[in-house]
């Protein structure tokens, strides 16, 4: 299966060619292309200097439009599965062909998961992850429990819906949609490593709680009627209600939460 491995990268210059330099060594049938979304430091001259295969972007598109630009690569050249790989060095590239397996086996979206035989552990993130996973169950009926790994596969034919669609974000909210739409998904336990460099935006309490609430409030949005939420009996859901019959509570908290300290 003609596989490729999308990685994008912003400010990246610690991290991004031993993350490329693993993935070459590791003796995987894929190919790779490096996303440069015009990072301010010299990651650009590491990939040049260094004769990586990537593109470069002349503005920063963010995530969705630098692994956006890594689908319509793949769609271009004809590529079967596409996978999202970090180019901070958190993804581990043998993993990499037991997601590959389960695209060839039929599924269509194959998620890297760490809480596949592991169990979560307790913090503001996970109980975000944790209420994440039960919407995504409430409206899809499907178990996700790791919803916001950035480590998934897809196959051929969702290569060319998320290369060219707006609004496929390499979000949870996203995940919900295809999965609503019929698409099969699965996880794959995978181990997941510290950040090589840099640090994730989502590290504080407050980064993390509007990260949730703008999922939910997508997921909502888009894929829920109203109706269903009066019925549920577990606390996760008894929350999530509260949530969405109460959405100014949620746009008036949010710019407020942005505040706390991260």
């Amino acid at each position: 299966m003609k596989t490729l491995v999308i990685i994008p990268a912003y400010n990246e210059e610690e991290s991004i060619l031993r993350v490329v330099r693993n993935l070459e060594n590791a003796d995987i049938d894929c190919d790779y292309v490096v996303i440069n979304d015009c990072s301010k430091d010299s990651t650009g001259k590491i990939l040049d200097d260094n004769n990586i295969n990537h593109i470069d972007l002349p503005v920063n598109l963010g995530l969705t439009g630098a692994v956006q630009t890594g689908y319509k690569y793949a769609y271009y050249n004809n590529y079967d599965a596409a996978i999202q790989f970090d180019g901070d060095g958190q993804h581990l590239p043998e993993y990499i062909p037991g997601l590959v397996k389960e695209i060839e086996n039929g599924y269509d979206i194959v998620i890297g998961s760490r809480f596949v035989d592991e169990k979560k552990h307790f913090s503001m993130r996970m109980l975000g992850s944790r209420i994440i996973t039960a919407m995504i169950k409430l409206t899809t009926g499907a178990t996700i429990n790791d919803p916001t790994s950035g480590m998934r596969i897809i196959n051929k034919e969702l290569i060319k819906d998320y290369a060219f669609e707006l609004n496929r974000k390499p979000e949870p909210d996203t995940l919900a949609f295809q999965i609503k739409k019929g698409y099969k998904a699965k996880e794959v336990q995978v181990k997941m490593e510290d950040r090589l460099a840099g640090t994730s935006i989502y590290t504080g309490i407050g980064s993390s709680i509007q990260y949730m609430l703008k999922v939910l409030i997508t997921i909502k949005t888009k894929h829920i009627k109203r109706r269903n939420l009066y019925n549920s009996s577990t606390p996760y859901l008894s929350f999530i209600n509260l949530i969405y019959l109460s959405p100014n509570f949620i746009y008036f908290f949010t710019p407020i939460i942005s505040l706390l300290p991260i």
